[in-house]
């Protein structure tokens, strides 16, 4: 079979590629193929936050996210042992968050609805791009394109069959889901921040407590639903940026916070998963491949990774419409056409804090940080940060 374009991995950025080209050259819809080697709906490890950007770019592809099963999280509140700063939207959510099964699935009956083929179940062993196209070796037989995008997230075979030596930048990240309340209904009292209507925690917590335990990152707590049953989602994130220096188990501080609002780790789940971060040095393509995604890099600060990967759709999808209308497949300015972007600005901005905020691991940084330097930080966050998907070119 020969396609066009074949889009290796039906997560949100494959997605999101194809529903950007269906959108900018119509002309195109039936010459895309999407590989999946899972089965809708699929499970996959992720807090599942999706925050404006996100919801903007969806919008703008004509898709309304509330039809996904959400919850919807009031405020966020960024901490260090607890105290900090709170950053909501009048009259609005904060962050909505969804299950990644759910809104996965959801987003690839969207393409099939308009036109765009997904074959599931299906393992890619091999990509090899030649002067005349890209074949995809598979265990369902061989697949020839145009062009391929490596869709396949963190540990993706695509990077691994083009860009075999560049270098890998991982974070650590383990999560549990939890009831709204503790087993033990004396430890409700323990945290003044669950609810007395039974709604759990309000908002979505960020805690950089471990920072100075050399663990470069922090906890987290949201609410989420699981079949219409609210739930907690709870984790921690470390880029390991501080990974030459004695630390803890991961699992200790997540452990710890966990407690201090009356959970116990050990009567829950624990599951951990990678998550490549984005680097500005990387490279992003070869001649007739590029990457979106994970496979090129979410948020370093928080391992954001959905809207991200909305956001590499929009741009690797015009990058492909030009190279295809001028029939040249080298893809030698995607790295560039990605930096220029709103995208490309603010995961620079996002590595570059990084680079600050994690090795200044010291406690009165991060308290100076996180509770006395807020207006500071709301502004950098608000200028660096956030509102990138509003000036994303689609």
């Amino acid at each position: 079979m020969e396609k066009d374009v074949i889009i290796i991995g039906g997560g949100p950025s494959g997605l999101s590629t194809a529903l950007h080209l269906t959108k900018i050259a119509p002309h195109l819809t039936n010459r895309i193929l999407i590989l999946e080697k899972e089965h809708y709906p699929r499970l996959k490890l992720c807090a599942g936050g999706l925050v404006a950007d996100a919801e903007v770019i969806l919008q703008r592809l004509g898709l309304d996210v509330r039809e996904v099963p959400h919850v919807d999280a009031s405020a966020a509140h960024f901490d260090f042992a607890g105290k900090g700063l709170k950053i909501s939207v009048p009259g609005s959510h904060t962050i909505r968050v969804i299950r990644r099964n759910e809104f996965d699935h959801w987003l690839a009956k969207k393409a099939v609805n308009r036109g765009i083929e997904i074959k599931e179940d299906i393992t890619v062993k091999k990509i090899i791009p030649d002067e005349n196209g890209v074949t995809v070796e598979t265990d369902q037989g061989n697949f020839r394109a145009q062009i391929v995008v490596g869709a396949d997230g963190s540990n993706g075979i695509t990077r691994r069959c083009v860009l075999p030596n560049s270098p890998v930048y991982t974070a650590r990240v383990l999560e549990v889901i939890t009831p709204n309340h503790p087993h033990r209904l004396a430890a409700r009292d323990t945290s003044p921040k669950f609810s007395e209507s039974g709604g759990g925690r309000e908002g979505a917590y960020f805690d950089f407590f471990p920072v100075p335990d050399n663990i470069a990152g922090y906890t987290w707590d949201f609410p989420t639903q699981i079949n219409g049953q609210p739930m907690r989602c709870w984790g921690i994130y470390d880029t390991n940026l501080l990974s030459d220096q004695n630390r803890p188990p991961l699992k200790k501080p997540l452990a710890e916070e966990m407690a201090r609002h009356g959970f116990s780790l050990d009567d829950y789940e624990l599951k951990g998963h990678p998550i490549r971060w984005y680097d500005p040095f990387n490279p992003v393509s070869v001649p007739r491949v590029l990457l979106v995604g994970d496979a090129v890099g979410a948020d370093p600060i928080f391992g954001e990774g959905i809207s991200m990967a909305l956001g590499y759709g929009a741009v690797a999808a015009r990058e492909i419409s030009e190279s295809i209308q001028r029939n040249e497949f080298s893809f030698s300015g995607y790295k560039r056409r990605l930096v220029r972007s709103a995208l490309g600005q603010t995961l620079f901005a996002r590595w570059l804090i990084t680079q600050i905020i994690y090795p200044l691991k010291w406690r009165w940084f991060q308290i100076l940080l996180w509770r006395i330097l807020k207006p500071i930080v709301i502004l950098v966050a608000w200028i660096f940060v956030l509102n990138w998907g509003k000036r994303i070119k689609i």
